[in-house]
């Protein structure tokens, strides 16, 4: 636990009026007291950033890649069963004081109750099963790829559950409520819904999940489906991964991961097919990481992109299909708790 927990669980068994008129706590309450506590963590991510696009601008920036802070507390029900919640908060602007109003943005917060016997299910804004479970490598990188994901269904209203594992096998399940007014549905109600299979035997791991796309605001209500394989072998792991919606894009991409030691090497490719076009743009990526301590690393990455026609913004104007290749090369350092 933080010694910023700690100190203030002893303050306030030590001086709270109620606690001070009651005989004095023994070591087995204050833990007990202490654990009921929540537990706040936190982050500073900055990143120094240069991108190119061939035929366009180039810019420099340093900036703040997402630092956060949140709290998060669970606490016994009755036995074998346990509520939960969590609140992240984001839009820090670390970088630059100037242009930060504090922490003014959400990132998640939800609610939640699990057992052994039944899983998880919560409440809230947090990513979704489908995400978690599908968008592997977009989700790896610390700047992040151009190539993502197909699917629509967002962070917001969402009702998630998750089973137990029924020999490897894991059943997920989310519907998001976009009641009438809802500006994430239109003007009408919608419920879409997403539904993932993880399965998962010894260093093997497939996770096959699919995405209504019934939420009105997207190109179409074409169903996203997605397949992820991840195979670890000690220091070593590769994924694969696949993502299709009719009439939108494709998107194939592979990862290999190696460790050694405090560092991380990470090398993947990707690719996305757009179906209205005919055009496709790929993305490789490499990433080599160090771990400086328990609560601090550091890295690179370098992103190499090209496309069949000019879809690249210039980063120095703004202005839209400017180019048909970017570049970006990074360094950044994150402190967490």
């Amino acid at each position: 636990m933080k010694k910023t927990l700690i100190a203030s669980a002893i303050a306030a068994a030590t001086f709270s009026g109620s606690v001070f008129a009651q005989s004095e706590m023994s070591a087995s309450e204050l833990a007990a007291k202490m654990d009921s506590m929540p537990s706040v963590y936190g982050n500073i991510q900055y990143v120094l950033k240069h991108t190119n696009v061939d035929g366009a601008g180039s810019t420099v920036e340093h900036a703040d890649n997402g630092s956060t802070l949140g709290v998060k507390h669970d606490h016994e029900i009755a036995p074998g069963i346990t509520g939960f919640f969590k609140l992240e908060l984001e839009g820090i602007n670390a970088d630059d004081k100037s242009s930060s109003n504090g922490i003014d943005a959400l990132d998640e917060a939800y609610v939640g109750v699990k057992g052994d016997s039944f899983g998880q299910v919560w409440v809230g804004s947090d990513d979704s099963v489908y995400e978690s479970a599908i968008v592997k490598i977009g989700n790896f990188h610390e700047v992040g790829s151009d190539i993502f994901a197909n699917y629509e269904t967002g962070e917001g209203d969402l009702v998630q559950y998750m089973s137990p594992s029924f020999g490897g096998l894991t059943l997920s399940a989310a519907v998001q409520v976009n009641g009438d007014n809802d500006t994430k549905g239109g003007s009408e109600k919608s419920y879409p819904y997403q539904l993932v299979a993880t399965y998962a035997v010894d260093a093997l791991e497939i996770s096959a999940g699919v995405d209504s796309n019934d939420g009105g605001a997207g190109p179409n209500n074409e169903n996203s489906y997605g397949l992820t394989a991840t195979y670890s072998a000690g220091d070593f792991s590769v994924i694969g991964e696949y993502q299709t919606r009719k009439d939108v894009n494709d998107i194939v991409g592979v990862m290999g991961v190696y460790t050694m030691g405090a560092n991380q090497f990470a090398l993947s490719y990707q690719m996305l097919d757009d179906d209205a076009s005919g055009d496709k743009n790929d993305t490789i990526i490499l990433q080599a990481l160090h771990n400086v301590s328990d609560h601090m690393y550091v890295y690179f990455e370098g992103y190499l992109s090209g496309a069949d026609s000019a879809i690249y913004e210039d980063p120095d104007t703004g202005a839209a299909n400017a180019g048909d290749e970017q570049s970006i090369a990074s360094v950044g350092a994150v402190y967490y708790f």
